[in-house]
């Protein structure tokens, strides 16, 4: 006889779990309790919000879901945002949540919220477990569910009463993994359908993607002398100093880059949605002239023709694919010209372009790009400032990026704790803004307490700034609610027992990354950056100008 948080825990540990994310809660004590000896890490956050994101960075890193709990109610809203980064960016992951006696249902207990409609629509997931012998079942179907076809979060809901009553039950083994099927048919018909192009570009994003997928990619493309862009924040799919390299699909696309996707007559699309800012707000094909044919390959039959109706598809994640391309044994067509003139367009974007003040942007990341190991990871959350990280930095491996394709602000420094216990041999690096950095930096003390040694890069304007940009645009000079009135980020770091220096002028940035990176401790280095510094090629005043103008008209 076991009580429900043993047969939790041992259930996890039977499906290779070594690490989790929580705020604990009593509601499920009993849980803490089989964690107690199992030999699990648990890793104790300061806000939920702060331990779903780790959770989901160590779904990302490892293919395996990432685990994390909480406690009911605001426990459960709180940590909701990991949810929807993980469900946006196609993230294995499981949210167990602490729920009231089964008794107290229905009557708005304290913190009582129905799981099944909270969560019904962020999750692949949401439901409630009832009965403790049948915590196996869940927890094996959890696991399944969680990594299957398009992987994404589910959350598990665990009544007080049900986590303590005791059961007699055997454990259930994970699903065993689907046979690998035989694709090279269908990569050959793929080779075929592209060798009719004259101007094709591939587009790789999506799940599933791993150190061979990144290799196989860079056969494939390099035999056959195509370009590929990468979808938003998946830059680390191929290694950019490839010659096939033709830059990524982001927020802030390099112009020449959407208007070869657009001229494009044919797009093989491996892994990725072909979404929302992959092509710039479903505009990119709007207007006269023909579309580009698409051959679609995802993991999920329900991704495939969703906004955009293929000419070809198939069923299958990325990596088998891109590996079925690789083992093909002979070019189908010269595009050296095409692919030359795509690569061409990328270099000349990476070309620093000098940003005002006497803290630039550009050479800081730049910088960093030359200098830190090639295996370093570099973690980010949203804002302007992570413009000049996508236009600047060259990633030359898979793994080395943890960005949510999300958009969800906050990200970056979890995500680097995250990625610090995951892998302490490694230089972790977060760039986050003044704005993002203050959603989470709490969890700074999660990091000083489990001795993960993340270095911060804080841009701090003073603003909000993607925000405050699309305010000059549409209302120049009306200027409300985009201000900030920040600390000093270097003293508070230090207040957390880590390490924070402020850097006023580019040059002394070189210093103080060495000083922070021997400091063992997790660490800041703010940048105080001009307020003119808006965009990689935008300056505040020029913002406003434009808004004013466009007014005029």
């Amino acid at each position: 006889m076991r009580h429900g948080g043993q047969i939790l825990a041992d259930q996890l540990k039977l499906h290779g779990v070594r690490r989790v994310f929580s705020v604990p809660g009593e509601s499920f004590l009993a849980a803490l309790d089989g964690l107690y000896e199992s030999g699990i890490d648990n890793i104790v956050c300061r806000h939920e919000g702060g331990a779903a994101m780790m959770a989901e960075a160590y779904g990302k890193m490892t293919g395996t879901p990432g685990i994390a709990f909480v406690t009911r109610g605001p426990g459960a809203t709180n940590a909701s945002a990991g949810i929807h980064i993980a469900r946006q960016d196609s993230t294995p992951m499981i949210l167990f949540v602490g729920q009231i006696d089964r008794s107290h249902r229905d009557r708005e207990a304290f913190q009582e919220i129905n799981y099944r409609e909270v969560f019904g629509g962020l999750a692949k997931w949401a439901t409630e477990i009832d009965q403790t012998e049948r915590l196996p079942e869940y927890i094996r179907r959890a696991f399944a569910v969680a990594t299957s076809g398009r992987p994404g979060p589910v959350v598990l809901a665990l009544p007080e009463d049900m986590l303590s009553a005791m059961a007699d039950v055997a454990d259930e083994a994970p699903a065993p993994r689907p046979s690998a099927r035989d694709r090279s048919g269908q990569a050959r018909a793929a080779l075929e359908w592209l060798s009719e192009a004259e101007r094709p570009l591939v587009v790789v994003g999506g799940p599933h993607w791993s150190p061979a997928a990144a290799a196989d990619l860079a056969t494939f493309a390099g035999r056959e002398n195509l370009p590929v862009a990468l979808a938003f924040r998946r830059q680390d799919y191929l290694d950019n100093r490839h010659p096939s390299y033709a830059g990524d699909l982001n927020v802030g696309i390099n112009p020449k880059l959407a208007k070869r996707m657009r001229e494009a007559d044919r797009l093989l699309v491996i892994g990725s949605r072909l979404g929302d800012i992959a092509t710039q707000g479903y505009a990119l094909f709007d207007g006269p002239g023909p579309r580009p044919k698409i051959a679609h390959i995802h993991a999920d039959a329900d991704e495939i023709g969703r906004v955009f109706t293929p000419d070809l598809s198939v069923v299958s994640d990325g990596p088998s694919f891109v590996a079925a391309l690789a083992a093909l044994n002979s070019a189908s067509k010269d595009w050296s010209d095409w692919t030359a003139a795509a690569r061409a367009d990328y270099l000349g974007w990476a070309t620093p372009f000098p940003s005002p003040g006497d803290v630039k942007q550009e050479e800081v990341i730049a910088w960093l790009s030359a200098n830190l190991p090639q295996d370093a990871i570099v973690t980010n959350g949203a804002g302007n400032y992570a413009a000049w990280l996508h236009r600047y930095f060259t990633y030359k491996g898979y793994g080395t990026q943890l960005a949510p394709t999300s958009g969800s602000m906050g990200y970056g420094f979890p995500a680097a704790v995250s990625a610090s216990l995951e892998n302490p041999e490694k230089t972790v690096v977060c760039l986050a803004g003044d704005g993002c950095f203050q959603m989470t930096l709490n969890e700074m003390s999660t990091a000083k307490q489990y001795g993960a040694t993340p270095i911060v890069v804080v841009v701090n304007n003073g603003r909000y700034g993607t925000i405050r940009m699309h305010q000059e645009k549409h209302y120049p000079g009306r200027v409300s609610g985009t201000m900030l009135q920040n600390p000093d980020f270097a003293a508070l770091a230090r207040a957390y027992g880590g390490h924070g220096e402020t850097v006023l002028r580019t040059e002394e940035f070189a210093g103080a990354f060495a000083r922070a990176k021997a400091s063992n401790l997790p660490s800041v280095i703010e940048l105080v950056v001009d307020e003119q510094a808006l965009g990689t090629s935008l300056t505040l005043d020029a913002a406003r100008a434009a808004g004013e103008a466009a007014k005029k008209q």
